[in-house]
């Protein structure tokens, strides 16, 4: 009597390891999105001339982008009790207090002393902390859970823990800045409020969850990664550049830092920017159900759907002007769109190492996330810069309570529309290229055979 297969009993990952695990994400998002206030901060309150502002973000980007490689060849190169991925949770803790510090910059120093100031700090943030903190990530994820299941749990599910918390913090953020950052004191306070209680939960992760999960045999897990194991990844491996591609645009335009000046000389008050990132909640249906989307379509597929669903979006905030109820359509379609990607780039990065692995190379999900990390960078710099830059050929005026002209508005609208858009679009085009998941199958299958068991 022959015995009948039995299916795979699917592996829960567990409320407690759940929220354990996506506590760092959740802290290190609303970091960022603190990040996204600087320029703002630098013209109107440090009263920094707004081309200076773009030109010193945009060279601390640049540098930050080459930091992105080393960060990751650094952590494929960690072998340590606590892992390989794990001790760089500790990064969490300098990014928070270099951000305390970048927005505790004395409004009395001199114009100088305030740019080493900043340059300073914001470097330390980004080039160093949160570099280790992205670079850790998916090497941290393979090795603290075994199964399939858990990880695309980790980066589906997960993912509306992320969104649900970051949502929360583009509700408040707003609604207090408006009441606090009306000084530089104001400003510190306001991040202080934010920056202790988000760092704390942030380390949840490192305290809780271990690396148990031996990815590579303890010879290959030994050996030491060479400078010519990455170069050859970066040439045999195309699609690691399509994953480049959408971490510069997704990064270039995060980093524009436009919003805050739309809603303030567009919109005209900048308290709706809470009703914009409340109106995101709309979007936690589509969340819920994004898990069964995962089973029926591939990661590729998906990207690219949700970088045309921003595209368009993109242009309706272009024809809505100051019409509150369509930016806020624009708003929660864009928070839908970008779901795929922050849902997949773990997946994807896994996709890349198995290929990786199969092409004979070593894996490396680090270097191949410092990468995307990189080119992420870059893309932030210029994003950073572009904003400052642009504004202040449009003839922008730093001051408080100034005036603009017509073409530093058609800027700022610019900059929130059709720039994003057409960038969206090169991204969604750039996906054809990714036909690895045609292959997927026939290589993991390939790997098992090599491996004698299961992946």
């Amino acid at each position: 009597m022959s015995e009948k297969k039995q299916k795979p009993k699917r592996v829960k990952v567990g409320a407690k390891r759940m929220i354990c695990w996506n506590s760092s994400a959740i802290s290190s998002g609303c970091l960022m999105l603190i990040m996204g206030y600087l320029s703002i901060y630098c013209t109107d309150t440090m009263g920094i001339p707004a081309v200076l502002v773009g030109t010193l973000l945009a060279v601390s980007k640049i540098f930050d982008g080459f930091t992105d490689l080393l960060a990751g060849y650094i952590v494929d190169n960690t072998n340590t009790k606590m892992g390989r991925g794990r001790p760089y949770e500790l990064a969490l803790l300098g990014g928070w207090v270099c951000t305390i510090l970048l927005y505790s910059c004395p409004a009395g120093f001199a114009l100088p002393v305030k740019c080493v100031w900043l340059f300073s700090m914001y470097v330390l943030v980004n080039s160093i902390f949160y570099t280790l903190l992205k670079a850790n990530g998916t090497v941290y994820l393979v090795r603290a859970f075994k199964t399939e299941d858990e990880i695309v749990s980790l980066s589906t599910i997960g993912n509306i823990m992320v969104f649900g918390g970051v949502l929360v913090f583009n509700v408040l953020f707003p609604i207090m800045m408006s009441k606090l950052a009306t000084s530089a004191a104001g400003w510190r306070n306001l991040v202080l409020i934010f920056a202790l209680p988000l760092c704390a939960f942030g380390m949840f992760r490192f305290l809780f969850i271990k690396e148990t999960v031996d990815v590579e045999s303890k010879a290959q897990a030994q050996e030491r990664i060479k400078l010519k194991d990455m170069f050859r990844v970066l040439k045999e491996n195309r699609y690691v550049w399509v994953l480049a591609l959408s971490g510069f645009v997704l990064n270039f335009v995060t980093s524009l830092g436009v919003q805050t000046y739309y809603f303030k000389y567009i919109v005209g008050d900048l308290s709706v920017m809470s009703v914009m990132a409340f109106s995101q909640i709309i979007a936690l249906p589509f969340l819920l159900i994004f898990p069964s989307f995962v089973k029926k379509y591939s990661a590729k597929t998906l990207v690219m759907v949700g970088f045309l669903m921003s595209a368009g979006a993109a242009l309706l905030n272009f024809v809505a002007y100051d019409n509150v109820a369509l930016l806020m359509v624009s708003v929660i379609i864009i928070g839908i769109g970008s779901m795929p990607t922050s849902s997949m780039q773990s997946i994807l990065t896994i996709e890349c190492a198995d290929y990786n692995e199969w092409k004979g190379m070593r894996r490396l999900e680090g270097t191949i996330g410092s990468v995307r990390g990189f080119a992420g960078k870059i893309g932030s710099g210029l994003g950073a810069g572009a904003t400052g830059i642009l504004l202040g050929i449009s003839g922008y005026i730093s001051q408080e309570g100034a005036s603009q002209p017509d073409g530093a508005l058609l800027m700022v609208r610019m900059l929130y529309s059709l720039i994003p858009m057409g960038l969206y679009l090169l991204v969604a085009l750039s996906m054809k290229f990714y036909d690895l998941d045609k292959k997927l199958p026939e290589i993991r299958k390939n790997l098992e055979e090599r491996r004698g068991s299961s992946v």
